[in-house]
């Protein structure tokens, strides 16, 4: 079988520790082990000066898989990472416009850091081997690596939204981005709505021609498209929502008593929704007195991506509305809200998610949104939580059973929490047991097994017919 080659923007380095890593990095270290392979990217260091020698990679083999790493410059990680990559593309794909700050300079540097990273790969590049590229850091990589004699074959997966023609045209680089895209042989999204998206836009800019089922020809290229929702391991899920508590989350379940705990936890991100889910929280107090003093509403939410001004502002607005609605509401016994700016062992989350009676996750836009999908598999089948979801996350699509809701109605939310808190328990489990039924059924591997399996049966572009095209070809789904 051939080698798998993974490239991320950030790659799980093994340190020895024995933290555990998200539901991303199983799935690809599931993959990789399989076939043995190579995981290429960035370290998450930054160098302090640019060296002209700087070329360097820090390769690591460990259980078969060989990790290869590399700092960024200052320079390079400003323009690529925090001006291109998360001021640009990312507030765009998730339909924020007005926080979008192009530059010239910071595409340009976008550009030329996925050059420099092709020319890192290059000679760890065998013939048959097949290259898996992850996420919106790394939409010209494929382009990069074409331009350098590369003929593998290539995929691609978008973990975050794809936005409509409206959003997407409207960004300078929205052409070059497009044709660059066309080098991938398959890429793959997280729902249908991204995909047909991708292709709307395509279609707008360049005559695109179907060649076949979700197979397309735009560019002088061929390319095939496919849905794969990501998904997670329940199971280890499961395992690690089980057990005896540690001690001061017993004293915390000993605390509540009989009052029912909310629970909401994501990085802070404005794409979240976590201002609109704080009103939504407030209209459940006001518009559904009887509650005050019953519950109790915990926001995890870690920093994210603290330099960047968008992402202060945020906090800012959080931690002002946390104060102003637990000095509205709040009383001598009683904190309505809990703001947690603050990081949270994995394993620990599990089990708290386990103790929680509903899940508020309400992002405005999302690719996926694994914690959803967490909350439910963390869940006691005897006496389940209830997931209060946003229809705008990709789990939308899948977790039917949730209570799906516009998180832009701050009242809907409310009714949808008030719902969650006096459900009977038939009602929960009758809708745990369906979503958990989705969730084993599309998990990680799933994911990963299909989209692998895909891109196999494309052929590559070194063994193409005399017309030097390659042909994209996926199996017919059932």
């Amino acid at each position: 079988m051939s080698r798998l080659v993974v490239v991320s923007n950030r790659i799980a380095v093994p340190d020895g520790s024995k933290a555990s890593a998200g539901g991303l990095a199983v799935g690809i270290l599931d993959a990789l082990k399989t076939t043995g392979g190579l995981w290429f990217g960035w370290n998450g260091d930054i160098s302090a000066i640019e060296e002209e020698d700087n070329d360097d990679l820090d390769i690591i083999k460990h259980e078969g898989i060989t990790y290869a790493s590399f700092p960024l410059n200052q320079n390079d990680y400003d323009l690529y990472y925090c001006q291109f990559s998360n001021t640009v593309i990312w507030p765009a794909f998730h339909y924020r416009l007005d926080l979008v700050e192009f530059q010239r300079e910071a595409w340009d540097g976008y550009c030329s850091v996925n050059e420099q990273l092709a020319q890192r790969l290059l000679p760890l590049i065998e013939p048959d081997d097949i290259l898996w590229i992850h996420d919106y850091h790394l939409l010209p990589f494929a382009a990069a690596l074409r331009k350098l004699g590369v003929k593998n074959r290539i995929g691609f997966f978008l973990h975050i939204p794809f936005p409509t023609p409206e959003i997407f045209n409207a960004l300078p680089p929205h052409n070059e981005l497009l044709e660059m895209l066309c080098d991938y042989d398959l890429l793959g999204f997280q729902t249908e709505n991204d995909r047909l998206a991708f292709l709307e836009s395509m279609a707008l800019l360049t005559p695109l021609q179907e060649q076949g089922e979700k197979r397309h020809r735009a560019f002088g290229r061929t390319f095939a498209t496919e849905v794969y929702p990501i998904g997670i391991e329940p199971d280890s899920i499961k395992e690690m929502a089980e057990g005896p508590l540690p001690p001061k989350m017993a004293a915390m379940k000993r605390e509540l008593g009989d009052a029912k705990n909310i629970i909401a936890c994501e990085r802070l991100d404005y794409s979240k929704g976590l201002p609109e889910r704080f009103l939504a929280y407030e209209a459940l107090l006001e518009n559904y007195p009887q509650h005050r003093g019953k519950i109790r509403y915990s926001q995890i939410a870690p920093t994210s991506r603290g330099d960047v001004q968008a992402y202060q502002d945020n906090r800012h607005q959080l931690e002002t509305e946390a104060g102003r609605i637990n000095g509205k509401y709040g009383t001598l016994g009683w904190t309505p809200l809990y703001y947690l700016n603050q990081h949270f062992d994995r394993r620990l989350l599990m089990k708290i998610f386990r103790l929680t009676d509903v899940a508020l996750v309400t992002p405005l836009r999302d690719g996926m949104n694994l914690v959803a999908k967490e909350y439910v598999a963390a869940q006691n089948p005897q006496d389940p939580g209830v997931l209060v979801l946003s229809r705008f996350a990709g789990a939308a699509n899948e977790l039917t059973s949730a209570l799906i809701v516009n998180p832009y109605d701050r009242d809907e939310v409310a009714a949808a929490l008030d719902q969650a808190i006096t459900m009977p328990l038939e009602e929960r489990v009758s809708r745990y047991n369906d979503m958990m039924a989705v969730l084993r059924k599309n998990d990680i591997s799933h994911w990963r097994e299909s989209f692998l399996k895909d891109l196999r049966a494309i052929t590559p572009r070194s063994e193409d017919r005399a017309a030097g095209d390659n042909v994209a070809t996926l199996p017919r789904r059932a």
